[in-house]
């Protein structure tokens, strides 16, 4: 009897756990409906995410299966990026003009039917055909997330917010890494299969999300009970803590940079002019850019990389990625945390600053984990050098939404991912060019073409710290421009409320 106790207890044991740690993210997140959305935003980054790694898991047996070389891998992710580029721009116009939770349902479902392509592809054309249908569906994802995350949620914990969706996307990365990547043993047919069971659920969840209001500051509230400045009056169009501190210290905007009039009527092309002429934009977008440049490498070749450098077999080399992927997810999370907090304290700049300084050490830290062949002494260099990458990502996408007004946000992420996407969708052609054409192939050639690509690491480190110079004005400017397209009268330095 005591036997049949101690299995009843074993096997009642991860639904506990489970559940309180259900309990646990509800009460983090402030309540069901919170939690809800923010589990399903993540999710969709997930299953992004899952399928860029689970090329670069499967290699090996796409090689083998379809007698192809590390630069046709690296093409496979290539088109998905290129052609994701430029299918966001128009999924950013939408975004800003129509309901965005159907939108994103209907392209999700469509992500299921060409993974499900991908797996029945005969060839490697066939193959490519295919994720050139997948990388145009999927690009509604970015532009859209980033356009309901500003209406969900109020100014003052967007960063952390943003810290557990883009936790999802890590998460994805490595069910593609590890399960997949497992099932790709047996067969790479199958990996993708399992990625598009769930397409279908997702879009299902994606649907039934309630559509905010545009502009509108904590439209979800937090069930817990506790309240922020901006969710005591929410507002449309109202400022973001970031706005309201350059208001505070009598910051001007810069008059040639102030828009006028109804933002939704604006043509994308004046919309992709005044989002590239605002300079603390394209710091974030080319330090963006560096930084997922140096991802997508790893994520495509990161699994062969480890086999190779290592010397380990492809289930401990799967271990790894996940362990590492761990400590990247402790970053997203405590990088939008850190950063909302400074802000909170009064220090303007603190998103940017703490992307600054996590940028730095990642290239620092990566370094050594590169140069080393023992997996033991890799482990603790690529945690601490992921868990810095990833920290830069929340703090940086919650400061955009303070240098752009609520009604362009979709059209602006619209652009940044286009131009992000096209350096993500470089890297791992370069990758594998350099690491077969310039160094040989082989394990040295995996790793030294790692080597050379930090140095868009440190390239994204330095253009953060030229960011923080220009970022006071330029969240002055946005504040000007939402008063100005909302009719409401602009506050000067000295005025009441």
């Amino acid at each position: 009897m005591a036997k049949d106790d101690l299995l009843g207890a074993l096997a009642a044991a991860p639904v506990a756990i489970g559940r309180a740690l259900g309990r646990r993210l509800q009460t983090t997140l402030g309540g069901t409906e919170r939690t809800r959305v923010v589990l399903v935003l993540a999710a969709v980054l997930g299953l992004s995410g899952a399928d860029t790694a689970t090329v670069g898991a499967s290699a090996t047996e796409l090689r083998a299966g379809l007698g192809i070389s590390n630069t046709d891998i690296g093409l496979l992710v290539a088109v998905t990026s290129l052609v994701s580029a430029v299918a966001t721009l128009p999924f950013g116009v939408l975004a800003d003009r129509v309901r965005r939770t159907w939108t994103l349902s209907a392209a999700i479902t469509l992500w299921g039917a060409a993974m499900i392509w991908s797996a029945a592809a005969d060839d490697f054309g066939e193959l490519l055909l295919a994720r050139l249908f997948l990388g145009a569906v999927t690009a509604a994802a970015g532009p859209i997330v980033a356009s309901l995350v500003g209406d969900y949620f109020a100014p003052s914990e967007r960063g952390r917010i943003y810290g557990f969706i883009l936790a999802g996307e890590l998460i994805g990365a490595g069910f593609g890494f590890v399960i997949t990547g497992d099932v790709a043993t047996l067969s790479w047919r199958a990996a993708f299969v399992v990625l598009a069971l769930p397409a279908l659920a997702l879009a299902w969840a994606v649907f039934r999300l309630p559509e905010p209001a545009r502009g509108a500051s904590a439209t979800l509230p937090d069930e817990t009970g506790r309240t922020t400045a901006d969710e005591e009056e929410p507002t449309e169009h109202g400022p973001t803590d970031a706005q309201r501190l350059a208001h505070e210290r009598g910051l001007d905007p810069d008059p040639e940079l102030v828009l006028h009039g109804d933002l939704r009527r604006m043509h994308l092309i004046a919309a992709t002019r005044h989002v590239l002429r605002v300079r603390t934009n394209l710091v974030l977008i080319a330090a963006s850019a560096c930084g997922y440049y140096f991802l997508a490498g790893v994520q495509t070749f990161g699994v062969e990389f480890a086999k190779k450098q290592y010397g380990i077999d492809q289930a401990l080399a799967n271990l790894l990625l996940l362990v590492v992927g761990a400590g990247a997810a402790v970053g997203v999370l405590a990088g939008g945390t850190v950063g909302d907090r400074l802000v909170r304290r009064g220090v303007l700049s603190g998103r940017i600053l703490i992307s600054a300084i996590t940028a730095t050490l990642a290239t620092v830290l990566f370094l050594p984990a590169l140069l080393t062949r023992s997996a033991l002494s890799a482990v603790p260099y690529l945690v601490f050098a992921a868990l810095a990458l990833s920290a830069q990502n929340p703090p940086l996408d919650a400061a955009r939404l303070d240098i752009l007004p609520p009604l362009l946000w979709g059209r602006a992420e619209a652009i940044r991912t286009l131009l992000r996407s096209l350096a993500q969708a470089l890297a791992p052609v370069l990758f594998g060019a350099v690491a077969d054409y310039v160094f040989g192939g082989g394990r040295s050639g995996l790793q030294w073409a790692f080597v050379v690509m930090l140095v868009p690491l440190a390239g994204a480190a330095a253009l953060l710290y030229r960011g923080l110079a220009t970022y006071p004005r330029d969240v002055a400017t946005a504040a000007a421009t939402t008063a100005e397209s909302s009719g409401r009268p602009r506050r000067r330095p000295g005025d009441l409320g």
